[in-house]
C-alpha cells in the first residue's frame, strides 16, 4: 500500500532544497533593507555629531 503523502512528500522535499520559498525572499529583502535604512541613520549621527 502506497501512501500518496509521502510520495508527494518526497518531491516537495526535493524542490524545497533547489528553491527558497517566496516568503524567505521576502523576510530577506526586508532584512536588507532596514539593515540598510539603519546603517544610513547611523552615518548621518556621525556625520552631524562631526560638524
Amino acid at each position: 500500500m502506497t501512501d500518496k503523502n509521502t510520495k508527494d512528500a518526497g518531491r516537495n522535499t526535493k524542490d524545497m532544497e533547489e528553491r527558497f520559498p517566496r516568503a524567505l525572499w521576502v523576510r530577506l529583502f526586508i532584512y536588507i533593507a532596514v539593515g540598510h535604512v539603519f546603517a544610513a541613520f547611523i552615518y548621518l549621527l556621525f556625520e552631524v555629531g562631526a560638524k
